[in-house]
C-alpha cells in the first residue's frame, strides 16, 4: 500500500488492496479478546494468580464440564505424559472417574483434573520402573494428587495449613461416590466376614502388584465381584481393583483402615457407636 506524501497534498495514493477473504461468499466473524486486568496479579494471601491469558476460555463450557464423562474425555485429550508411559501404565475407568469426581464436587476448572491425572500417572509409572512391571493407578496413589490439587486451587475460608486435609476429604468422598456406582455393599458380606475372622491386608503405592494375589484369592467369587469394574486382566489391574474395593468398604464403615509406615492396613471394623462416628456424606448431585 502507498500513501501520499505530507508535502504533496495533491498526490493520490493507490486504492488499498482488498483482502482475499472479503471476496468469499462464506460468512466470517472477527473476534477480539481484550484483557481487563493485569497480566499477573496476586490473591489476598499473596499467591500468584494464573496469567489472564490462560483464562480467556474460563467461561467456555469445556473448562467446567457438566458430567464426569465429558471431563474424562477432556482430560484424556489434554494431559501430557512421559513418552513410554502409555505402554506401561493402563488407567481403569473407575480411577479416571475418581479424578473427575473430585473436580465435579469442587466446581473448579478442568485444569485441576488434568494436573491430578498427570500426577496419578506419574505415581504409577514410578512403580512400574521400580518393579520392572506394568502398572495401574491405585487408591494408594491418590495421596500424590494432594500437592497438585492444592497447587491449583485456593481456599480462602480455610486456615493456613489445613488445605491438605480438605483435599484428602474430597478424595475420600470421590472414591465413595464412584464405589457406589459400581457395587452393592451386600455383595461383600462374605469378604467382610473373612475380615471379622482375622483377615488383615496391607497395601501401598510401593507394593509389587503380584503381592495382591493372595488378597484376590480371599474374595468369594473374585471374578464375579470385580466384574463391574470392567475386568481385571493382569496383576496390576487386580491390585488396583483390590485397593478400590477395600477402600470403598472402609469408607462405607465395613472395614477399618490404619496407616502404618506409609501403607494402608485393612482389618475388621471395631464395634463402635454409629452415632459417635457418622458416615461420610455421599454427594449424589455431582
Amino acid at each position: 500500500m502507498r500513501f501520499a506524501s505530507p508535502s504533496s497534498p495533491n498526490t493520490t495514493s493507490a486504492p488499498p488492496t482488498r483482502p482475499s477473504y472479503l471476496n468469499s461468499a462464506t460468512p466470517f466473524l472477527h473476534t477480539i479478546l481484550v484483557p481487563s486486568a493485569r497480566q499477573n496479579s496476586c490473591s489476598a494471601r499473596g499467591r500468584i494468580i494464573t496469567p489472564l491469558k490462560d483464562r480467556y476460555g474460563a467461561q467456555i463450557r469445556t473448562h467446567y464440564p457438566l458430567s464426569w464423562g465429558d471431563e474424562i474425555a477432556i482430560v484424556e485429550q489434554e494431559h501430557v505424559g512421559f513418552p513410554n508411559a502409555q505402554a506401561r501404565v493402563q488407567v481403569p475407568t473407575y480411577m479416571k472417574a475418581v479424578i473427575a469426581e473430585i473436580n465435579q464436587g469442587s466446581g473448579v476448572s478442568v485444569r485441576v483434573s488434568i494436573a491430578n491425572y498427570e500426577t496419578l500417572l506419574s505415581s504409577a509409572f514410578k512403580r512400574a520402573l521400580h518393579h520392572v512391571e506394568d502398572a495401574t493407578p491405585r487408591v494408594s496413589d491418590l495421596p500424590a494428587i494432594v500437592a497438585s490439587t492444592t497447587g491449583k486451587i485456593e481456599m480462602e475460608s480455610v486456615e493456613e495449613g489445613r488445605e491438605a486435609r480438605v483435599v484428602e476429604d474430597m478424595i475420600k468422598r470421590a472414591v465413595l461416590n464412584v464405589f457406589g456406582r459400581y457395587f452393592n455393599l451386600d455383595d461383600f458380606s462374605g469378604l467382610v466376614a473373612r475380615f471379622d475372622e482375622g483377615l488383615m491386608v496391607e497395601v501401598g503405592a510401593d507394593v509389587w502388584s503380584g503381592a495382591y494375589a493372595n488378597t484376590f484369592a480371599a474374595l468369594d467369587d473374585p471374578a464375579g465381584l470385580l466384574r463391574p469394574l470392567g475386568g481385571c486382566d493382569g496383576a496390576a489391574a487386580v491390585a488396583s481393583a483390590v485397593e478400590f474395593t477395600l477402600e470403598g468398604l472402609h469408607l462405607n464403615r465395613r472395614l477399618n483402615r490404619d496407616v502404618v509406615a506409609g501403607r494402608y492396613r485393612y482389618s475388621a471394623q471395631p464395634q463402635v457407636d454409629s452415632a459417635a462416628r457418622p458416615p461420610i456424606r455421599r454427594d449424589r448431585t455431582a
